[in-house]
């Protein structure tokens, strides 16, 4: 009887040790890049997506014992149906009720631009979670904290283990799952993508398709491709807030030509992610239309297409300010907003 009870159970363990096999392999993910979208920036050669990465991309995104605190994750000022923006707030939040003096950007399609926060301080997607988890204003994190925390959770150690062929729990890894999570937040079935690739429910009003023509004549250059960025940085004539003086890209080049010039940036979903600009001082969409139409402020450094023979800003009519919101809220993808993949447990 006694070898009946082991040749009954071994077949059992046999089952389960196959099942934690399988349970360990790593699924590729076929990234398909959107017809209207142009060429992927992102290398993934260097980095390929795979199901347990994105995975662990995303536990960590919305993990706060990465900050500080214990508390403020990088889902805490990237909220998936604000774009993953900090909806409502001028500018970031931190540990500590820190404030900080920018307004937190949108993630999405960032694995189709070239740099990264509002002055590019960095050009790689793996390297610019390093700029808010190290920021004392932000997560105040540091590496040697969280490679203990994850060091001392189970999930995180099957996670690593699973996600990369050498399952190290450091850095580099770290960085490279959160990579792998920001390459998929991808937004791309907007009303205008399905107008753009001629599919079901993309069929644009007469108001949003002069609003589009609109667009193209007098915001495309700036706002290129249909990702609506074209990766520069620019001085929109904003006047300078003296309490901050924000310098912008100077603090990267410490060029006098980068002063008071910001990375111009995506306008998909713009509808959700107010407030606007770098320092969130415009709350409404129409604001913002004001200000091209009659806000702008000259100064040494302002780019060029907002100053026609000292004619300065973009001439647009009420009428043109309402058919070009009209055809901005086409740029929402509620798909996107709502898609539980991006979503904490």
């Amino acid at each position: 009887m006694k070898y009946l009870v082991i040749l009954l159970v071994f077949p059992f363990l046999m089952s389960c040790s196959n099942d934690d096999e399988q349970e360990y392999q790593n699924i590729p993910i076929d990234f398909q890049v959107p017809s209207n979208f142009p060429p992927l920036a992102y290398d993934l050669a260097n980095n390929p997506l795979t199901e347990k990465g994105f995975e662990l991309g995303k536990k960590l995104f919305y993990d706060g014992r990465l900050a500080s605190d214990g508390l403020v994750s990088c889902g805490f000022c990237h909220i998936q149906e604000d774009a993953f923006t900090h909806h409502g707030h001028t500018v970031s939040h931190g540990v500590n009720n820190n404030v900080g003096n920018r307004n937190t950007p949108p993630i999405q399609n960032l694995a189709f631009q070239t740099a990264f926060m509002w002055d590019g301080a960095t050009t790689h997607l793996d390297l610019q979670p390093i700029i808010p988890f190290s920021s004392p204003l932000e997560m105040n994190g540091n590496f040697s904290d969280a490679i203990i925390m994850m060091k001392g959770d189970a999930n995180y150690r099957k996670l690593f283990k699973q996600a990369f062929p050498d399952g190290a729990i450091n850095s580099e890894n770290m960085l490279k799952a959160l990579g792998q999570f920001m390459v998929m937040v991808t937004s791309s079935n907007s009303k205008f993508d399905k107008y753009r690739r001629n599919e079901p429910g993309g069929t644009l009003s007469t108001n949003e398709l002069e609003g589009y023509e609109i667009f193209n004549d007098k915001c495309a250059s700036c706002h290129a491709t249909d990702i609506f960025t074209d990766n520069s940085y620019r001085n929109n004539g904003l006047p300078v807030n003296p309490a901050v003086n924000d310098i912008g890209r100077y603090r990267v080049t410490e060029l006098e030509q980068d002063v008071y010039k910001f990375k111009v940036p995506s306008l998909r979903n713009i509808e959700k992610t107010a407030p606007y600009m770098h320092d969130g001082r415009f709350f409404t969409l129409e604001a913002v239309l004001n200000h091209y139409s009659s806000g702008v402020v000259n100064s040494s450094t302002l780019d060029a297409s907002l100053n026609n023979s000292g004619a300065l800003g973009i001439p647009l009519s009420a009428s043109e300010k309402s058919k070009l919101i009209a055809f901005l809220k086409t740029l929402t993808d509620n798909e996107f907003l709502t898609n539980p993949k991006y979503a904490e447990y």
